[in-house]
This record gives structure tokens, sequence and C-alpha cells, in this order.
């Protein structure tokens, strides 16, 4: 399993470690979702923090155990399983602090845009390649953390946007050096862990209740573009080349 758990004084950290680049295999998102929603679950856990050990934050899905499979039951676990574990963090019961630092691409951005809040370091660049890889999927999420215009830009282009980007657009709380991430993602998680539990978990769930964007559905919706561009040949052709190199 490439997900490992810490709990401290009602905060859950749970680390993704999964070399080289943190792109997770299908059951890797299916671990991660298990053990997200065990933590909201636990009444002893007031907030959970997600971040990563090694080079970057996420790179997305594992793009060669979707080329090595036979037909497309990767894919469709593939798609299943980053399904499971964004809405595990969207429908956690506690808030969910995202620790970022490196890249963030792809279902990266599923899962911080997710997430509560939003703590990255100086060198976390956050990015969506779908478009080049022949996949679509994370404007949903990408939209939760830029204006509309600036979603699609960066969507169509696959072009990355900086921590202090995202900082001035207010989705990214604070920006700090690499070396204390981890206490700056800590610091916001013990906050929000002294207040009321109660309190806390009812305001995580009116929150979502009031959100404007139904986030399982809209990505569902996406997904099925994906798909479609599988059964045309598309995604395996930008696959190729991107693994290849080209």
């Amino acid at each position: 399993m490439p997900v490992l758990t810490k709990r401290d004084s009602h905060v859950e950290t749970i680390t993704v470690d999964f070399p080289p680049v943190n792109a997770l295999p299908v059951q890797g998102w299916f671990d991660l979702a298990a053990v997200v929603r065990a933590a909201g679950e636990d009444p002893d856990v007031r907030v959970v923090v997600l971040r990563a050990e090694g080079r970057g934050f996420n790179a997305g899905v594992d793009i060669k155990e979707i080329q090595r499979t036979a037909g497309y039951e990767a894919l469709v676990g593939a798609n299943k399983g980053c399904y499971a574990a964004f809405g595990a963090v969207y429908d956690c019961a506690v808030p969910v602090v995202a620790a970022v630092h490196g890249f963030c691409l792809g279902g990266g951005i599923g899962l911080v845009g997710n997430a509560d809040v939003i703590v990255a370091s100086e060198d976390a660049t956050f990015g969506v390649p779908e478009v080049e890889r022949g996949a679509l999927g994370a404007a949903t999420h990408l939209a939760r953390l830029v204006p509309q215009h600036l979603m699609r830009t960066l969507y169509f282009t696959a072009r990355q946007i900086s921590a202090a980007e995202l900082h001035r657009h207010g989705s990214v709380y604070r920006v700090v050096p690499r070396a204390e991430l981890d206490e700056a993602a800590l610091a916001v998680a013990r906050d929000i862990a002294a207040k009321d539990p109660r309190v806390i978990r009812a305001a995580k769930e009116a929150l979502n209740g009031i959100d404007t964007q139904h986030v399982h559905r809209s990505y569902r919706f996406e997904q099925g573009f994906t798909f479609e561009l599988n059964l045309l040949g598309a995604s395996d052709e930008a696959r190729e080349e991107f693994l290849n190199g080209r």
C-alpha cells in the first residue's frame, strides 16, 4: 500500500509514497480513498493532513500500468479509483489540509481541488496535462482553484501554474519554504482541531451542502469523454508518445 498514516493530537497525517513520482496505480487510488474515509469516520480524528514523500505531491495515474494492460480494464479502474479518492477527500467528515510540494499534476489536482485548505511549498507547481495525454478530467477540480477563463487556458495549453500564483487567487492559503511545509500544514490543522469537533464536522457538511458545483457529477461527466477518446484511439497514441519521450 503506497499510503502511510500517523496520528498526533487528533490530526491524522496521510502520506502518499509511491516512487518515483507518486503516479498511483489503480489499487493505490482505492487504497488512498479507503484511508481517507476511515480517518473521517474515526471520532478521534478532527483534521486530516494529506501529504507526500518524494519528488512531488502527485503525478496522476500510472500511465505505464494502463499501457501494459490489455483492453480497458486499467483505464476503467483508474477512472473509478480517482473518482473514489477525490470523492473521499471531498466527502471526508472532517477538514482535509493538503500539503503540496514539487509537482501536482492531473490526479493531484483532483486531490487538492477537493481539499478544504491548501498549503504549498515555494517549489510547488500545479497543472492538468490531460490534453497532452489523450484524456480529459480534473477540470472540475481545477475550476475550484482558479477563475473560469484561467482554468480554460491552463486546461487547453497544459501549462502549469505556481503556488505563488494560486496564492494570489486565494486558493492556496500559505506558501512556505520546502523545509517548513509540514509544520505549516500542521499549524493550520492544529488550529482547526482545537475547535469543537461537533461544530467543525457540522461546518464541513454544511459547506459541502451549499457548494455551487456538484463535483461528483461534473467529474463523472468529464470521465465519459476520456473513455470516448480511448475508443477512438487518440488516448493510446498520446500515452505512447509521452512514454517514448517524443
